[in-house]
């Protein structure tokens, strides 16, 4: 064993992910999310007058293929409070981010 390998997250201190199961277009799905984000989904959906389910569907429903689900709520959450990171992706411009 490697005596000089970094530890794993969970180890380092970081937070773990808060895994929840939702019913989407009749199928059961699992999608595990660090708590603020869960947090920021469900003041979006409220905002929204959705429930987080509801408002789960319709990223789902409306994300890329070949975009994780996971991935998908996170950059909905983004949006809320960051409206210029829509049109950045638009410009598809990454390299504005860093």
């Amino acid at each position: 064993m490697n005596d000089h390998a970094l530890p794993l997250p969970a180890q380092r201190g970081a937070r773990p992910l808060h895994k929840r199961s939702l019913n989407l277009s009749g199928h059961r799905t699992s999608v595990a999310l660090e708590p603020e984000f869960w947090c920021a989904l469900n003041l979006i959906a409220q905002k929204r007058a959705l429930t987080l389910a509801g408002l789960v569907g319709q990223v789902d429903a409306a994300r890329p293929p070949d975009r994780p689900l996971a991935s998908a709520l996170r950059v909905e959450a983004l949006r809320e409070w960051m409206p210029d990171l829509t049109e950045m992706a638009d410009n598809n411009r990454e390299d504005q981010l860093g």
